[in-house]
């Protein structure tokens, strides 16, 4: 049986557009509780958003999976090639150091209308690791960033 298509036009993640990605690793195992590993990952985000003109307004990196919320700078900005890039450089190094570790096949993702409130989102994401357990206050969660802005200054 053929697979069902779930994504949209690739024309969607170009340009001028806010996208909020989750991508998961494959049976949820756990990875992104070794500071060093996630250190790896962030850096090739940013070499990647800088890459394809991006700018990037959150990461949360939780035990098993991985939120980010992007945005182009310009016309030329591709938020496509940026996360399946990152998908298939962080992949590689997996499989070079963590051989039992994979990316799922996929992604979730979900384009953010500029009538959708990005601090509201922003903090949604900042609880997730709250709602796991896992800290009591998202401000005490140890792999939460972001490239571009001061996430302080956002949900103020």
């Amino acid at each position: 049986m053929r697979e069902k298509k779930h994504r949209l036009n690739l024309d969607c993640y170009k340009g001028l557009v806010r996208v909020s990605f989750t991508l998961c690793i494959k049976e949820r195992k756990i990875v992104f509780t070794n500071k060093d590993i996630v250190e790896i990952f962030v850096n090739i985000l940013k070499e990647l958003i800088e890459k394809y003109d991006c700018k990037n307004w959150i990461y949360v990196f939780m035990p098993d999976h991985l939120h980010l919320v992007l945005e182009g700078n310009s016309e030329k900005a591709d938020l496509w090639k940026t996360i399946v890039l990152f998908k298939q450089k962080t992949g590689y190094w997996l499989s070079k150091n963590k051989s039992n570790l994979f990316w799922q096949k996929d992604f979730y993702d979900h384009i953010l209308r500029k009538d959708e409130d990005l601090k509201k989102h922003i903090r949604y994401v900042l609880e997730n690791p709250v709602r796991k357990g896992l800290v009591n206050d998202w401000k005490d969660y140890e792999f939460k960033g972001s490239l571009s802005y001061d996430l302080y200054e956002i949900i103020r």
